[in-house]
């Protein structure tokens, strides 16, 4: 069962046995000053947040973890049901976004490790159950906002029943990539098995977007009404005056805005604050509930940094979100850091040096807007190079994109050349000069193998796209680089977006960085009109992939007008210092990853955090050999196949990250030193590997031998081959 209510400032009608537990608490720990990082003083509500909803579910009808569908049901392929698909409640749309973010982030398959490896019937100390693994517990949420209505970032707080006021704990799991709150369900699974509360926030991002046609736009709950009747309360609203909605809607018709493109805030560069709100939102919650009750009715700040346990922890743009937040943390909020993949920008000039195999690495620590323009230039046309012919989708790449009736990839190589940005003439000599110019930027070469399918999927000019407007903090209205968001036929042209439930359920769908749920990246200056991305074509006639959209994102990233220097200003104020202030911390990383290549991010950054913090550095680094980004792209052997047979998850050594760093905090067991995990790939006929074992994902080394052993100096980071 599931029981709500609006949590009141003060809360003084809490059981008296939690206020005694409380009391004990608080005695053992001597009570602190009075500033909003130590304990002894009334507990107060942040001044950002507003209305608080609170939610109990009982552990078998709904949960925190799984929503009541258990292990199984998450495994299942058939997702929950809505009972008016068109109008879903918001209990519905909860239990669908945490089905569908689950199964976004991990390899779902048994062959695979879920429900031996990982997943919620395997207990905090890695014992396989027989039970579903739901968890219990109360569910906290809430916007911050500064009384605009403008940033609206959503928080969440779950705190299990077995949360132990006595030794408490907390992680986050901020969203990943562009999703809403639920976004960081794979990461808060580890806390939520602990006892730990979990922290969550979609840092002003979200899969919902405002129906520009329609006016209607989400809720915080993900249900919808129109934007007259949500005011303030809307989770995003694109900030047209009516005349201004109705000239767009007249010259570009069924058009979506999309909050982390259009919300006009250039949210990445708060994803730090917004991680460290959701923390202070813990701790009040906890506070609410477990502190000592003072004479005057209001709770103590029991529950302190000085006796807490807080690991800023999740994956991809939410670990880069993670690592912002700790370096922030001025008041010892948070005790230390365990991400995975991390999306994180480093200054412009970091003066460190990276090194694999004894060879300098010449293109290191762009920011995501940099190398993600180009790999939307040259992926699609490498993609097509015979040296990665035999690579998971590669053939399927060729016939769908490079085909006589569809010659798209090689379209987008004869434009590239046409351009003087290749300057082989054969189809075949550009594709492998677009790969080299991939691996001279940056790229590893155990990336080359990713691009066909990254291509396929239209990941880079998706991510482009919606990160340049944001960095731009462009409008909806601008269609920036002739961009925008539309349904699509089959044939490309833009449509009302079907089926008209498609919309309703987006909350739970939907990624937030379209192509997702329906909504298709469309290119308003094809030849033919508007146009689905891929489809549109060129002023000369010719199918290039939308070239001249590419060659004008890439501009705003190595220009010099307006344009360029408004993004570039942006992402200036993104940057990371690498200071993560003694906290310590783990980066696991994939070395394949071809989304977010580790000579931009995770090495960099550890080289950079060793010069700012030298011998108070408490930083170690995995780099983890066969593992990239999309560990759900494991499971999809029918779709992908050579993808299981080639990598795998890793999600095993982020739990493994969180395990070393609560033991570090909670016992002072030394963390491991940074190495290289050399995995075992299983092997086999591509979409039929063998079932993963624990020899594959071989744990992580207290004391590296030399040939795994990552040199880390100040400034400089040393991979081994």
């Amino acid at each position: 069962m599931k029981s709500m209510t609006t949590m009141k400032h003060g809360g003084a009608a809490r059981p008296l046995a939690l206020a005694a537990v409380a009391a004990a608490v608080l005695a053992a720990c001597g009570g602190g000053g009075g500033d909003s990082g130590s304990g002894g003083g009334s507990n107060v509500r942040p001044a950002y947040l507003g209305t608080i909803t609170e939610a109990r579910y009982d552990g078998s009808s709904n949960d925190l973890l799984t929503a009541g569908l258990g292990a199984s049901g998450l495994a299942s392929a058939t997702p929950p049901a809505y009972a008016d698909a068109l109008k879903p409640t918001g209990a519905e749309l909860r239990r669908a976004a945490i089905y569908n973010n689950y199964r976004a982030m991990l390899d779902m398959t048994a062959a695979g490790g879920y429900g031996t490896l990982y997943g919620p019937n395997v207990d905090a100390q890695g014992r396989v159950t027989t039970g579903e693994g739901k968890v219990p517990g109360t569910e906290y949420i809430a916007y911050a906002d500064d009384g605009s209505g403008r940033q609206n970032v959503t928080l969440m707080v779950q705190v299990p029943d077995s949360f132990n006021p006595a030794r408490p704990c907390m992680i986050t799991a901020t969203a990943s990539g562009s999703r809403g709150v639920y976004g960081g369900i794979s990461t808060g699974e580890w806390g939520l098995k602990r006892g730990c509360a979990v922290a969550y926030s979609d840092k002003g991002t979200g899969a919902a977007p405002h129906d520009l046609q329609n006016d209607t736009v989400p809720l915080i709950d993900g249900t919808r009404t129109t934007a007259a009747a949500a005011g303030k309360s809307a989770a995003f609203n694109a900030n047209l005056t009516p005349a201004q909605l109705a000239a767009f809607n007249t010259a570009t018709p069924n058009r979506f805005a999309f909050k982390h493109a259009h919300s006009g805030q250039n949210a990445e560069k708060d994803w730090g604050t917004t991680t460290l709100q959701a923390v202070e939102f813990g701790y009040y919650v906890l506070n609410e509930r477990f502190g000592a009750l003072a004479s005057t009715g209001q709770r103590i700040r029991t529950i302190t940094p000085a006796n807490t346990i807080v690991i800023a922890s999740s994956i991809s743009n939410g670990g880069g979100a993670a690592i912002a937040a700790a370096e922030l943390d001025t008041q010892g909020l948070i005790s230390g850091v365990a991400v995975s993949e991390p999306a994180v920008e480093l200054p412009a000039n970091p003066g460190v040096t990276v090194q694999r195999g004894g060879t300098a690495i010449a293109v290191t620590g762009r920011p995501l807007i940099d190398y993600t323009t180009q790999a939307n230039l040259y992926q699609a046309c490498a993609s097509l190079a015979p040296s990665v012919s035999t690579s998971p989708y590669a053939a399927a790449f060729a016939a769908g994109f490079a085909g006589a009736a569809l010659p798209i990839a090689p379209g987008r190589c004869a434009a590239l050349r046409a351009r003087g940005l290749l300057t082989a003439d054969a189809t075949a000599a550009q594709a492998e000069e677009s790969l080299q110019k991939l691996r001279a930027y940056g790229w590893e070469p155990e990336s080359n193998d990713l691009h066909a399918s990254l291509a396929a999927f239209e990941v880079a000019p998706a991510v482009a796209v919606t990160f340049a407007n944001s960095l731009s903090r462009a409008s909806v209205q601008d269609h920036l680089c002739g961009f925008s968001y539309a349904g699509a036929t089959a044939a490309g042209a833009v449509t009302p977006l079907a089926p008209p439930a498609a919309l309703a359920g987006m909350f739970a769908t939907g990624n937030g960085v379209p192509p997702a749920g329906g909504v298709q990246l469309i290119n308003n200056r094809a030849k033919q009109g508007p146009a689905r991305d891929f489809l549109s074509v060129a002023d000369s006639g010719a199918f290039d992939w939308n070239t001249e959209g590419a060659v004008c994102l890439r501009n705003l990233v190595t220009g010099s007008d307006a344009a360029a220097r408004k993004l570039q200003a942006g992402v200036d104020e993104t940057r990371r210092n690498g200071n993560l202030r003694g906290k310590p911390a783990i980066i696991v990383h994939g070395r394949a990853d071809a989304l977010l290549p580790v000579s931009h991010t995770s090495r960099p950054y550890t080289a950079l955090n060793k010069r700012v913090e030298g011998a108070a550095s408490k930083l170690s680094y995995m780099e983890v050999a066969n593992a990239q980004h999309f560990d759900s792209f494991i499971g999809l052997p029918t779709v992908l196949p050579g993808y299981d047979t080639r990598y795998v998850p890793l999600h095993v050594y982020l739990n493994r990250a969180l395990d070393a760093v609560y033991d570090h905090l909670a016992t002072g067991k030394a963390l491991p030193a940074s190495q290289v995990v050399r995995t075992v790939p299983r092997g086999g006929a591509p979409g039929s590997a063998p079932a993963i074992t624990a020899a594959n994902v071989p744990p992580l080394a207290e004391v590296p031998s030399a040939g795994n052993a990552i040199a880390v100096t100040a400034g400089a980071i040393a991979i081994p081959e």
